[in-house]
């Protein structure tokens, strides 16, 4: 280890070893969902493994053998069988359960575990009052459903979009468009005008389903102007239907009592593996949302494998993630349903009235998986919160994380607040496979700070800029193996040339994912953030994600983003730090001078930042990750209009303050 603080690069020559938090525990690994199939593995299939990384190199190699095991443990009930598993694999465009027909909606509505009469949905809302499905409700109301939406001319191949909160009718409404051959999107009622055209323009929809408004806290949001404009700006919508939900009438629009008028029949119209589910939409925050096709075989199987290989969800346990309908953790509640467990829904502000709501939830239902983000977990500990000391959460065996990097003092408390028999399964992942890439289970250990490994039937690894792997360095995150949930395609994008240049243009054949990761020998790794705002400085890349964890530890500062402007003349350029402050701090130059001595010891001389900037506020998606190339971007003379939309913005003022920064001469 170095001592001279002028050293360039990082002044350790190696990392400190990980701590070690969570241990797989031989006696009860057998009780849970991975356990199970690792038994079932050595009766069906006479194949033992001794280990996580042993299961994972099989399942991410031997491709045809993992995912039909898949298919056989999971009782995938086709209407005509496979001719193989993999008909063509090559990247983009592998061929998976060529022959096969199937329907998503149809295992979703399908009881195996759970009885009639046991609950499949509960519902939280600011705006009305709890609602309750039972797994009959859900089965009647998605038959009556699909009976309206045929009676409207809706049939294989047509669009259904909804502008929507999270309420069961979504649910009701998705799992009757799927049963139907039909294709899903959705679009979350937080969106503005803009963002919703922008987004369902390019799948051209033929249904709309939307509420007149809806409650956000203690706030009402009347909706009714946005929808006119959206009616207007989408003229191949034929029928709009309002769903009843608070005040306010919608003019010449169809009620959800019409839909739901009469029963008729349980019924799921059989597709190809690669039929069209669903559209999920990219942020939109570098330019027009990607329209990301996802397939009904694909989604079935990536997350009947995920939910309960990797989150342990069994019949009839609790499910509870806060989502609105636009990000795919919301398709990924629904598919909760699979595996005939209850799916929780909240709707509204997910901190209102205070930060305890979303654990007071998670007492009254009773939830066994428990989904958070990040910075909801870090807001937690910020404020000191002990939810096992005033809620019962007895009943809580994992607590999922996803959205953002997880900082090693999030991983502790909750490792203090929940003790060793909760599992914390920090994942990543994406809309673009509707799933996660790199995550935990109860097979594999958890380090401070560390996402656990690859998921099972992912083959991620890193590589560097020559396309060699690479471990214990940065590198790019990567896919070298085709996996069922990729997509299908982009809409619109006929020649798959759009989907070909987002994914396999940097390394030929090969899925680069755009995050910035780093493996370490056991398998474990730390995702760093966005490599296209990874922090380049005389040769030393350091993730964003690193950056932060020093400078949001410091007590005066509640949140920072760091952007590092290039030189073309090939000089260093310019590092900018910019901090939210403590209500009770303001940012001085003896701060400053502080901030840089961290950044210096913690990480690398090169990374001192040049200027230290206080804002307001820190601009979000409203999934929560910080918007690091937009205000890159802005502080380079681009029109935020031109790059992101403020209806994908947590707060649309919020790069108000980089605007002005962009003008001040001594950051040019």
């Amino acid at each position: 280890m170095t001592t001279d603080n002028t050293a360039i690069g990082p002044r350790r020559t190696t990392p400190p070893e990980p701590e070690l938090l969570y241990a797989p525990h031989p006696d009860t690994v057998p009780t849970t969902q991975i356990g199970r199939y690792l038994n079932w593995l050595r009766r069906t299939r006479d194949l033992s493994f001794d280990s996580y990384p042993d299961l994972h190199q099989w399942s991410s190699t031997d491709l045809d053998a993992f995912w039909a095991s898949m298919w056989d443990y999971f009782s995938v009930r086709a209407h005509t069988p496979y001719t193989s598993v993999l008909g063509d694999r090559g990247m983009p465009g592998a061929q998976w359960f060529p022959g096969a027909t199937l329907n998503y909606a149809e295992h979703a509505v399908h009881l195996s575990g759970a009885g009639p009469d046991d609950l499949a949905v509960v519902a939280y809302s600011q705006t009305r009052d709890k609602m309750e499905l039972t797994w009959s409700d859900l089965a009647a109301q998605v038959a009556r459903a699909r009976c309206g939406l045929q009676r409207l001319g809706v049939g294989r191949g047509d669009r259904v979009a909804a502008y929507l909160p999270n309420v069961p009718e979504a649910v009701v409404a998705f799992l009757a468009t799927a049963s139907l051959g039909a294709v899903w999107a959705s679009c979350a009622v937080e969106f503005g005008a803009r963002s919703v055209i922008d987004r369902l323009s390019q799948i051209e929809p033929t249904v709309l389903l939307t509420t007149a408004g809806y409650q956000y806290g203690a706030k009402h949001i009347d909706r009714r102007d946005h929808i006119a404009t959206i009616r207007h700006e989408l003229p191949t919508v034929r029928h709009v239907v309002q769903v009843p939900y608070g005040p306010g009438e919608l003019a010449d629009a169809l009620k959800w009592e019409e839909i739901q008028r009469e029963p008729g029949d349980t019924a799921f119209t059989p597709v190809p593996f690669a039929h069209p589910l669903c559209v999920l939409f990219s942020s939109g925050t570098t330019g027009k949302p990607k329209p990301i096709v996802h397939s009904h075989g694909g989604i079935l199987l990536e997350h009947l494998k995920n939910h309960a290989l990797s989150w342990d969800l069994r019949p009839g346990d609790r499910m509870l993630w806060y989502s609105t309908t636009a990000w795919m953790v919301w398709n990924s509640l629904v598919s909760g349903l699979l595996l005939d467990a209850t799916i929780i829904l909240i709707d509204g502000n997910p901190l209102f009235p205070d930060l305890n709501w979303q654990w007071r939830l998670a007492e009254e239902t009773r939830t066994t998986l428990m989904g958070a983000s990040p910075g909801y977990l870090m807001a937690c500990r910020s404020k000191n919160l002990a939810p096992t000391t005033s809620h019962d959460l007895s009943a809580l065996r994992q607590i999922a994380a996803a959205g953002s990097p997880l900082p090693p003092e999030g991983y502790r408390w909750v490792r203090d607040q929940f003790g060793p028999d909760v599992l914390l399964n920090v994942g990543s992942g994406g809309t673009d496979v509707c799933s996660g890439i790199l995550q935990g289970s109860p097979l594999q250990p958890v380090w401070a700070g560390e996402i656990s490994g690859p998921c099972l039937g992912v083959a991620a690894t890193a590589f560097d800029e020559q396309g060699k792997k690479v471990v214990g360095k940065l590198g790019e995150l990567v896919i070298t193996q085709p996996m069922p949930s990729m997509p299908v395609g982009l809409w619109g994008d006929a020649d798959g040339s759009r989907y070909h240049a987002t994914y396999f243009n940097t390394y030929p054949g090969v899925w680069r994912h755009g995050d910035w990761v780093r493996f370490a020998t056991t398998g474990s790794c730390i995702v760093t953030g966005r490599s296209d705002a990874t922090l380049n400085r005389g040769g030393v890349r350091l993730g964003t994600a690193e950056f932060y964890r020093v400078v949001e530890e410091l007590p005066e500062v509640d949140d920072s983003l760091v952007i590092h402007l290039e030189d073309p003349s090939g000089g260093p350029g310019q590092l900018l730090l910019f901090v939210v402050m403590h209500a009770a701090h303001t940012l001085d130059e003896s701060l400053r001078s502080r901030i840089s001595a961290q950044l210096r010891n913690a990480l690398s001389p090169r990374h001192v930042p040049d200027r230290v900037v206080a804002v307001p506020i820190i601009p979000r998606t409203r999934t929560g990750k910080k918007l690091e190339l937009p205000v890159k971007r802005i502080l380079t003379d681009a029109a935020p209009t031109d790059i992101v939309s403020s209806d994908s913005l947590a707060d649309p003022d919020s790069l108000e303050a980089f605007l002005t920064c962009a003008t001040d001469p001594r950051l040019a």
